[in-house]
């Protein structure tokens, strides 16, 4: 059963976050969620205290990846996460029934996600990722202007029809001075059973291009693996096939986890810096 939202007021969640990052794209279908939650299990691993928030409100779907150990719970306007493998978890799958579409005008979305951000009793995180809807409107605004975010990390997959909509996301960011932590490209490439020629299915490079552009970190790649959409779809981790078999997303992802914790702990020393260079380099992209 869906839990009851609760009504907004002036209490606020007292949680004590490390860093506070945004996964995002600014379009659909680069695969924003399916990077959030392993990168989330991945830092989990490294030893970190981890939570995940799931914003899109219309189509939630980081429930299925991550079945909750525990569920959700309230008290009084609070809300506390649910459990799953370790990482605390909410998202908007919780207050609907399965299948149930969520039909509710912007505003009534912008309230839930403000509802997300003030009201969850997370407690003390390391790391606190949120994965963004697709966008650039009410919701990531106020996500970027509302959650304190350390930084946020852009997923694209390598061709250009992609990485147009992700440099329009990056100016978002740029405009209301959030920090672009660095680009992660996903589904760069499949790796054929039995060895063989890598096949660059989605084109190569695209995210690292845009990365140099703008003067961000390149964080990773993240190959076009069967087994990572298998899992997902079934609601398993691919960190279980550890010892078993070779899992080539596992190995990124956990390679993408110690570049974020490098990065964000760098950021939140010299965030200024950070945004200075993104400001310039971004001036000088966009330079007529």
């Amino acid at each position: 059963m869906p839990l009851s939202m609760y009504q907004e007021n002036d209490k606020v969640s007292r949680s004590k976050i490390g860093h506070i990052l945004g996964i995002a794209s600014g379009k659909g279908g680069v695969g924003k969620s399916t990077v959030a939650v392993n990168v989330a299990l991945a830092l989990k691993r490294l030893g970190h205290s981890v939570g995940l928030m799931d914003t899109d409100v219309y189509g939630p779907s980081v429930r299925r990846m991550m079945p909750e150990d525990r569920g959700p719970s309230q008290k009084g306007e609070m809300l506390f996460p649910a459990l799953s493998r370790g990482v605390r978890l909410i998202t908007m799958a919780y207050f609907r029934k399965e299948n149930e579409a969520i039909v509710v005008r912007a505003p009534i979305a912008n309230g839930i996600v403000t509802q997300f951000i003030h009201k969850v009793q997370w407690g003390d995180l390391d790391f606190l990722l949120i994965d963004f809807p697709p966008g650039t409107g009410d919701i990531q605004l106020t996500l970027s202007q509302q959650a304190n975010l350390t930084g946020v990390i852009m997923v694209s997959t390598p061709q250009e029809l992609a990485i147009m909509d992700v440099r329009k996301a990056m100016h978002m960011f740029h405009q209301v001075q959030v920090p672009v932590l660095g680009v992660v490209e996903n589904m760069c490439g499949y790796h054929p059973e039995g060895g063989g020629e890598i096949q660059y299915l989605f084109g190569k490079g695209g995210a690292e291009r845009l990365a140099r552009e703008s003067g961000v970190p390149f964080l990773g790649e993240i190959p076009i693996d069967p087994e990572l959409s298998r899992r997902s779809d079934c609601g398993e981790s691919i960190f279980d096939l550890k010892g078993e078999e070779e899992c080539l997303a596992a190995d990124a992802f956990e390679k993408i986890a110690k570049s974020v914790e490098a990065h964000a702990e760098a950021m939140n020393k010299y965030s200024k810096d950070c945004l200075g260079s993104f400001e310039l380099k971004w001036k000088e992209m966009t330079e007529v």
